[in-house]
């Protein structure tokens, strides 16, 4: 964002143009700060993906197998597929998760966050 020096310089001056941005900003968004983040990348690795044909359109699968609570396990595979798709998009149509469970009390039970996924 720092190459985008006005809009950087804009949205840090005034982080309240957050309520600007979103049809529903936060009641405290007059409170929030704008500041320009790296991300480093950790190492990812997906338990499997059935790919499409060679040389064919088509869809991504990504499988993960979980026999264990993960309270972050959704947050975690997210950033895995989206990456994982970003860098392969030519490749690909769509994506989606399959994710194995033993049971359903191991799946995460704080979803709220993730439900547009």
């Amino acid at each position: 964002m720092r190459r985008d020096s006005i809009f950087y310089y804009l949205f840090r001056q005034a982080p309240a143009l957050l309520s600007e941005l979103i049809p529903d900003p936060p009641a405290n968004a007059e409170a929030y700060r704008f500041d320009s983040v790296a991300v480093k990348e950790p190492r990812f690795e997906i338990d499997g993906v059935f790919l499409p044909p060679e040389g064919e359109p088509g869809a991504v699968f990504f499988v993960e197998v979980q026999f264990q609570k993960d309270k972050r396990l959704y947050e975690r595979i997210f950033a895995e597929a989206s990456l994982y798709f970003y860098r392969s998009r030519e490749r690909f149509t769509d994506w989606q998760v399959i994710v194995i469970y033993p049971s359903r009390s191991t799946e995460q039970s704080d979803l709220f966050h993730i439900a547009a996924f």
